[in-house]
């Protein structure tokens, strides 16, 4: 019976409200389409850092963890991390951009290697808890569902476009 019905209007905003989520689409659209142009550059360092015999033993050593282990072995690295990249952004906005540059780049390094296999490792063993199987289906939920909107942007198909033909050029200039 539900299905009948209308969607529900939707809300309106002021132009401070419409202006500030403009603002923020922007934004998350130039981060997405750095990350795409950046991917092909950071990828495949990250797999051979995954290949390296320390990360395979960290990868075996978390598996073997007991699910309150493979925890805190997560939230070690995600704490450290994820306030350095806060950190990071402190000093772009003093205006110390090489030492934000270094500190946000080390961040989303050991995030991109220690945070993501450790993750990884335990995946199983992490979303045995209900609690952050749910947390964990809300950030994908929410990730697809920006991405969605970023990649309906006429500014995101300029920029895969671009990157395509780019891509294009320097395979015809390589061969």
């Amino acid at each position: 019976m539900t299905d009948d019905l209308p969607p529900p209007p939707a809300p309106v905003r002021s132009p401070l409200v419409r202006g500030a989520l403009a603002l923020l689409r922007a934004v998350i659209t130039v981060f997405v389409i750095l990350d795409e142009f950046l991917r092909p550059l950071y990828r495949p360092l990250l797999r051979r850092l995954a290949e390296l015999r320390v990360m395979r033993r960290l990868e075996e050593t978390v598996a073997a963890l007991p699910p309150p282990l493979v925890l805190v072995a997560l939230a070690i690295p995600f704490a450290i991390a994820e306030p350095l990249k806060l950190f990071g952004l402190l000093l772009f906005a003093r205006g110390q951009f090489w030492a934000g540059l270094v500190v946000t780049a080390f961040a989303h390094l050991m995030s991109f290697v220690f945070v993501e296999r450790i993750y990884h490792a335990g995946r199983e063993k992490l979303l045995s808890y209900r609690w952050f199987a749910w947390i964990m289906g809300q950030i994908v939920r929410v990730r697809d569902n920006v991405l969605g909107w970023v990649r309906a942007t006429a500014a995101y198909d300029l920029a895969m476009r671009t990157r395509d033909a780019v891509r294009h050029w320097w395979r015809t200039v390589r061969a």
